[in-house]
């Protein structure tokens, strides 16, 4: 705005206004990161979507990165946060799970794998085809995704069988597209008919356009900074004040365990009865949706 433009709307507080509306109004919903894209299900729970998944970016060697997070609800809150095991570093919540895991008690354990830490992992994507939002078609995003989608990319790169040609389904001239494909699979949300395509070049292997998604893709260690992670401290007590409602030692969060396992972690865990709490299942992202879903509900 130049200064003529300033004099003439110097008594016109409308602009201003509205200004103050719309950002009151976007405080007072829930936070949307917009690099993100997720595919959406129809009403019979079924969603199909085309993908191509993109190469590294500028100065980084790698498509994906890994990032382990917590999410569940004590009886004081929602814990809601990036696991710091992620950068190497130590957390209080997997403390906290390691002595309820080794206390004994069958009670403790199913505790602990509603508390585990779930794995996703993170990849910048060029959306090909999305019905349910065509809006998102020709764009890139970043993509987070669980174990079973990851196991299919590293099938692709290091095939099984002898007769079987490997792909790297990040490569632009000779990746392949993605089919996501989603159904119910009794309490879970299945991803395993989702295949890749026969390798292809991508937007028919024109550098120009290549290279002009290729730039628009998002640093992925960004997204595992330091900064994206709270400190032990912090994360501790945020932790202990949903467990017990205020600041303990940790060890007081295995003597405060409900009488039996919460219906939150009876359903996601259901197909984990043996495993320990430090890994995670096929369906922990679509977990983590849920829980991220019922946590703004509640504020």
């Amino acid at each position: 705005m130049g200064f003529s433009d300033l004099k003439k709307s110097s008594k016109d507080a409308n602009a201003l206004i509205e200004k103050i509306t719309k950002l009151s109004q976007s405080e007072s919903t829930s936070y949307v990161d917009e690099r993100y894209w997720k595919p959406e299900r129809d009403k019979a729970d079924n969603g199909l979507a085309i993908i191509r998944f993109l190469p590294p970016v500028e100065n980084e060697d790698q498509p994906w990165v890994r990032l382990f997070s917590h999410g569940f609800k004590g009886p004081n809150g929602w814990v809601i946060e990036n696991c710091p095991t992620t950068i190497g570093k130590k957390c209080p919540i997997c403390e906290a799970n390691g002595l309820l895991w080794n206390s004994g008690s069958e009670i403790d354990k199913e505790l602990a794998r509603s508390r585990k830490r779930r794995l996703q992992y993170i990849s910048n994507v060029y959306v090909i085809s999305d019905p349910m939002n065509p809006d998102n078609e020709g764009k890139v995003f970043l993509y987070k995704y669980g174990k079973k989608i990851h196991d299919k990319i590293m099938e692709s790169l290091q095939p099984e069988f002898s007769d079987e040609e490997a792909v790297n389904p990040f490569d632009f001239w000779s990746g392949a597209d993605f089919r996501i494909k989603i159904r119910k699979d009794g309490n879970f949300v299945s991803y395993d008919k989702s295949t890749f395509d026969s390798p292809s070049a991508f937007l028919d292997g024109d550098d120009e356009k290549l290279e002009a998604v290729w730039k628009q893709q998002y640093p992925l260690q960004s997204v595992i900074a330091d900064d994206q992670f709270k400190s032990y401290d912090e994360l501790k007590e945020k932790f202990e004040f949903a467990v017990n409602g205020k600041s303990k030692d940790i060890g007081s969060s295995v003597s405060n365990r409900p009488s039996s396992p919460t219906p939150e972690s009876a359903s996601v865990n259901e197909s984990a009865k043996d495993n320990p709490p430090s890994d995670s299942t096929g369906q922990d992202l679509d977990a983590m949706s849920y829980f991220e879903k019922l946590a703004g509900e509640d504020d």
